[in-house]
């Protein structure tokens, strides 16, 4: 159910029911050198635990179609519910398009995940929007769809002010699909650092950025966010015989953030990107 709409370069801001599945098993990579529980937030909208761990997830789900060419938005709803984040950035998202029979599908992902969710569209696309999707388990206070320069295709970066709790602290949750020469993606980069360089509240990035660790991209990137390393299991695309480590999430300050663990999701099936899933605890 909608509880508020609003419009700002395709930003429509939506609600959803609690629900709730049985986790996936995940092959975490730890990297706090401790051992730590499985911590989510508590599912009573706006309520954190003692602990202030979050669970992050970047998904590209290529508009729900899996690697079997079957557009099927309950099974990527299904990977993202048993995989339980806390907030989750997600690309190649449709509104309304004829390509997938009009559905809202960041309203619908918020109706199936019960997350709170955020839509923001880069263009216009066969006859309604192509663009991206942040979801939540608390309330979004805000979100902003920055337009970016433009490459073959346009481009945004879909921002969410989001309160970790009642009483919590404020982060910055930003959604990115960089595209596509190395040029272009070089200065959607650029563009990002310049939009979030003045924010004093924690940023974090997640997202597709159709960039390998050691291109131009991340290089810049990570002068200003910290990207936590994957370990051996690192490749993210495509799904079924991964070849490119190119979907990451990344922070900043440092120094706010404890890294507890990640893991790349082994998920052929549901779409051509694996899911990417990271655990830190917020200072």
């Amino acid at each position: 159910m909608r509880s508020r709409i609003a419009r700002a370069w395709g930003v429509v801001l939506l609600t959803a029911c609690t629900s709730r599945q049985e986790p996936i098993p995940i092959r975490w990579i730890d990297l706090a050198g401790e051992t730590h529980r499985q911590v989510s937030v508590d599912r009573e909208e706006g309520r954190l635990p003692q602990t202030t761990t979050i669970r992050l997830l970047a998904y590209n789900i290529r508009h729900g179609a899996g690697m079997d060419d079957r557009v099927d938005l309950k099974r990527a709803a299904q990977v993202i519910r048993r995989l339980d984040p806390d907030l989750v950035a997600l690309q190649e998202i449709d509104n309304q398009t004829t390509r997938t029979d009009r559905i809202d599908q960041a309203q619908r992902l918020g109706e199936l995940t019960g997350m709170h969710a955020v839509f923001g569209g880069f263009m216009n696309y066969r006859e309604g929007q192509y663009g991206m999707a942040l979801l939540s388990r608390f309330p979004i206070e805000e979100a902003t769809n920055h337009r970016l320069p433009d490459g073959q295709e346009p481009r945004t970066a879909l921002a969410a002010r989001v309160r970790l709790g009642d009483d919590g602290p404020e982060i910055v949750f930003v959604s990115i699909h960089l595209y596509r020469s190395a040029e272009e993606r070089l200065a959607q980069a650029q563009r990002i650092v310049e939009i979030f360089q003045n924010e004093t509240r924690p940023v974090i990035l997640a997202g597709d950025f159709n960039s390998t660790p050691d291109s131009d991209v991340i290089e810049l990137l990570e002068q200003y966010w910290r990207i936590p390393d994957k370990g051996e299991d690192r490749l993210t695309f495509p799904s079924g015989t991964p070849r490119r480590e190119i979907d990451f999430i990344m922070f900043r300050p440092a120094d706010r953030f404890k890294v507890v663990r990640l893991a790349v999701i082994d998920e052929p099936l549901a779409s051509d990107h694996r899911p990417v899933l990271l655990e830190v605890v917020l200072r």
